[in-house]
């Protein structure tokens, strides 16, 4: 299209007249508390005026602890609007040693007091950190020159922008000096694409159809097919298990196995169907406190439950609970907050606005938690066969028939609780009662404990789970004192659960259990749980029906431990922990959330339930921006704030804050929370798609790519360098879900003395599963992607920092795995083409969907070449590497060929 010159005149005459009024703005010389001021009072005041310290009664932590507040000295620190009244800066420019701040370090620099003077003398007005103030949505920038922003022509930038985060990209290139990259090739961006979203590189079927189409969409077809593939789950559910710390093993010295792998399962299900993320975080902390909860919200609440259990000897119960708690709390912020509260335990944040009062306050949302600590690792869901599935039913609508509730039911044949573990038992005859190995509670003749306090109103019958060492002696429940009346006597038995019926007792009563075994006096028995119940029914018609109950207790079920709260006697009081020690308590306090945040609607209930929704309700500054920027990290390699941990004023500033926000906004309001949403508008925009090539001017100005003016280039998680070699040999099972496998690892990596448990190589098919599905045993995690930065998951893991070490080449080249899957490749390699070269060239188009550099072809032809002469020269050599009688040397020098490419840096990065 032509235009004429008084047109196009007319056009530049608007255009710079619209340029000169928005380039105009008054100067302002404002000081900016939370760039200029914040900065300079956490790194020289904070350490000794904070959350730790309090110096002189001072902190700079909180303004109403700092502006119009007087020091030990009597002195006013700061006085808005007069920084020459005000002591904290008299004490900034003092030549007196002894008086200058800070005390016994090099005095302040000249620019940064005159900051703080500047800022004082304005009023020293406090602001709040950005992280902290809840996000506005800002305007997308607009792109390219005058003329394309009118729809006249199509510049560079427009035909680069693909949505809205390009806008913010670009903009932010041109603050910096930099522009954007080329798109990359359609093969790079393809395997990019696959291995961001499935954890998997195309295959070379998917790439030529991906070539074949000319359509516009083409790309975004394959996207959409990535997002809808079984495969995106369990790549995503992997990063997910980091921060749940999930394992199958409870960690500490024992580290015995826990049947958790449900979990991992949810987690896999749960990204496969877009579950909301609101949801999917509601479920995960509060499953159990919703109305009806179904199994698979239940199953979800194992977030928490993954956290270790001690089962060594010797050990207390109660210490471990409380550690288990504390994880919780540290775990929730972590996750959802960005926000380092493990710090508040011991003392108020010496840099962020969270009290010490305020974590405990936290911590009563988590206090009443069933889980103790204890061998068994109950409450746990129980998964019963069908025989006794039917069982419940029958009993159900037996109770349903005569009017009565079932939920009570349902829910303890399900979770077993409410119940009181042994160690609830108080041990009190030297010698003759114990915890036995820190597990059970256990009596010998003549041995008693005592239970406190437990209220019997309406409770007819008694439900207890023993083990009975000894074929001799009576078991008495006395009330009130040790010699009080008899409430129960239970004669020896083998080990069970037993149902017996109790008298009626009305209030609160001390227990005293007491055993009597003359016959066999050094015998033990031990009480491994017990419930006080009201019965169901009444009456002969209720007895085959107890009975029933009795055998549906007493059934062989599956299981995986849940959360669930206690209620009545088994709700705990929080209190203060001085200086964090579980031991000392403070005064007690109610669950609430930190003051600083978004306070929580009165309605919502003070428990998980009410703070799993305060967190994604809408109004909580941090949830979204935490979440979007997790995803970003992923999918980018680096997040928009870098520091995924700490979204506080110690952590890095966010490179881009108006696409973050932007982001986290549309998150959460226009996609309502759906993932698969936020990940294809990442992966659509031009930014991600551009070529990951370097030039000298990028390295320069943007080293580590924070700006984006070039395509993500990252290694490869330690899931996807395994599951890569297994797909392109062609030995990749894709079989889902179950219980844990075990594919090769080195021989006596296990010491597993206490339980005497050992690797047990998989068979079949499942050697060649999913790195998600490898078992996960804390105290010895699977070597090789230890080697590629996974973590051990005894606490939760908000990132992997890459590495790049020998040990990952001696990974790559060694293991067993990786050898095999090298061999495998190989048999297809020799398919592929008439020459070494050509084969070669196949083998690596087949994982890196591209040609290889011509110099590394020659060194890998070479080495085909040479090591086929010397198996030639040994062909039981060739043998012993290959592993089959009918291996020739040209096809195991093509096995050490592919098993040097697999190794090559490029195989194991996203380009």
């Amino acid at each position: 299209m032509k235009y004429s010159k008084p047109f196009i005149f007319s056009f530049i005459t608007i255009a710079v007249a619209a340029i000169m009024a928005f380039s105009f703005n008054p100067f302002s010389n404002e000081v900016d508390f939370n760039t200029e001021i914040k900065p300079i009072l956490n790194k020289h005041c904070a350490p000794c005026h904070g959350g730790v310290k309090k110096a002189a009664n001072l902190s700079f932590l909180f303004s109403q602890e700092a502006i119009n507040t007087k020091g030990k000295s009597g002195k006013v620190a700061i006085v808005p609007g007069d920084a020459d009244h005000s002591e904290f800066y008299k004490r900034l420019i003092t030549t007196d040693t002894e008086e200058r701040m800070p005390k016994g370090k090099d005095p302040l620099k000249k620019e940064e007091i005159a900051i703080l003077k500047k800022w004082i003398d304005q009023g020293a007005p406090w602001g709040d950190h950005w992280a902290y103030q809840k996000p506005e949505k800002p305007e997308v920038p607009s792109v390219g020159g005058f003329f394309a922003r009118l729809g006249l022509i199509e510049d560079e930038d427009t035909r680069f922008a693909k949505n809205a985060i390009d806008h913010f990209i670009l903009q932010k290139l041109k603050e910096e000096g930099l522009s954007h990259s080329k798109p990359a090739d359609k093969g790079t961006l393809l395997r990019r694409v696959y291995l961001d979203l499935t954890g998997l590189p195309p295959t070379e079927e998917q790439l030529q159809t991906f070539l074949k189409d000319t359509s516009e969409n083409a790309y975004e077809k394959v996207v959409d097919q990535l997002l809808a593939s079984s495969a995106y789950g369990e790549r995503w559910a992997a990063m997910w298990l980091d921060l749940a710390r999930y394992a199958d093993t409870k960690g500490y010295e024992a580290d015995m196995y826990r049947n958790i792998w449900r979990y991992r399962d949810y987690v896999i299900d749960a990204f496969n169907k877009d579950k909301p993320f609101d949801q999917f975080t509601i479920e995960q902390l509060a499953g159990d406190l919703l109305p009806n909860p179904t199994n698979e919200q239940l199953i979800a609440t194992g977030f928490h439950r993954n956290t270790m259990n001690n089962d060594e000897g010797g050990t207390i119960d109660e210490e471990f609970r409380v550690a288990a708690t504390l994880d919780r709390v540290n775990t929730t912020f972590d996750v959802w907050q960005g926000t380092t509260m493990s710090c508040v335990q011991c003392h108020t944040h010496p840099y962020d606005p969270f009290r010490h009062e305020e974590y405990y306050k936290l911590m009563a949302f988590f206090n009443n938690a069933r889980d103790e600590d204890i061998y068994t690792d109950t409450p746990y869901l129980r998964f019963y066969k069908p025989e006794d599935s039917t069982k419940i039913e029958e009993v159900k609508n037996w109770i349903l028939a005569k009017g009565r509730n079932e939920k009570d039911f349902d829910k303890f044949v399900r979770t077993l609780e409410p119940k009181f573990n042994s160690h609830d038992v108080q041990p009190l005859s030297a010698g003759t009662s114990s915890l036995l190995s820190s597990r059970y509670i256990g009596f010998q003749h003549g041995g008693y404990g005592r239970l406190k306090g437990v209220t019997l109103t309406d409770k007819n019958r008694l439900i207890i789970s023993y083990d009975w060492g000894t074929d001799k002696g009576i078991l008495q429940i006395r009330d009130g004192k040790l010699d009080g009346s008899v409430i129960l006597s239970i004669p020896a038995a083998h080990d069970t659960v037993m149902v017996y019926s109790l008298p009626k007792l009305e209030g609160k009563h001390d227990l005293y259990f007491t055993f009597t075994n003359p016959a066999k006096p050094k015998d033990w028995i031990q009480i491994k749980w017990f419930s006080f119940q009201k019965t169901f029914g009444e009456g002969k018609d209720y007895e085959p029906v107890e009975l029933k109950y009795k055998e549906i207790l007493n059934a062989d079920a599956d299981f995986t431990p849940i959360m669930n709260d206690g209620e009545g006697d088994l709700m705990r009081k929080q209190h203060i922990f001085e200086r964090g020690n579980w031991l000392v308590h403070g005064k007690e306090v109610k669950a609430d959330v930190p003051k600083y945040l978004a306070k929580m609607p009165n309605d919502y209930p003070k428990n998980r339930l009410g703070l799993a929704k305060w967190l994604v309700d809408g109004n909580n500054p941090l949830t979204a921006r935490v979440a979007v920027n997790r995803f970003w990290e992923q999918l980018f390699g680096t997040g928009i704030v870098e520091t995924l941990e700490d979204f506080g004023t110690q952590g890095f500033a966010p490179t881009n804050p108006e696409l973050l926000d932007y982001l986290a906004l549309t998150f959460q309001n226009d996609m309502q929370w759906s993932v698969k949403k936020l990940l294809k508008l990442m992966v659509m925009s031009g930014t991600y798609q551009q070529s990951s090539d370097v030039t000298k001017e990028l390295v320069e100005k943007d080293p580590y790519n924070r700006f984006l003016a070039r395509g993500p280039r990252i290694r490869l998680s330690a899931e996807q360098v395994r599951d890569q070699a297994l797909l392109v040999s062609g030995l990749l099972s894709k079989k889902m879900y179950g219980k844990s496998v075990m594919p090769y690892q080195p021989d006596d990596l296990w010491l597993s003395p206490w339980s005497g448990e050992s690797w047990k190589l998989s068979k079949g098919e499942d050697k060649y599963r999913r790195a998600i599905y490898t078992f996960w045993k804390r105290t010895t995690p699977y070597p090789s992607m230890m080697s590629f930065d996974a973590p051990s998951r005894e606490f939760c893991q908000l990132r992997r920092l890459r590495t790049n070490t020998p040990l990952q080449a001696l990974v790559t080249l060694n293991d067993p795995a990786y050898v095999e899957a090298a061999q495998e490749l190989a048999r297809n390699m020799l398919k592929k083409g008439k020459t070494p070269e050509e084969q070669i060239q196949a083998g690596f188009n087949l994982i890196m969907m591209r040609n290889i550099d011509s110099k590394k072809l020659q060194v890998l032809t070479r080495l085909f070449r040479k090591t086929e002469q010397e198996y030639t020269k040994h062909p039981v050599e060739a043998y012993k590497f290959f592993g089959r009688s009918d291996a020739s040397p040209k096809m195991a020098a093509m096995a050490v060929t592919a098993n040097a490419m697999l190794n090559l840096d490029e195989i194991v990065t996203k380009e």
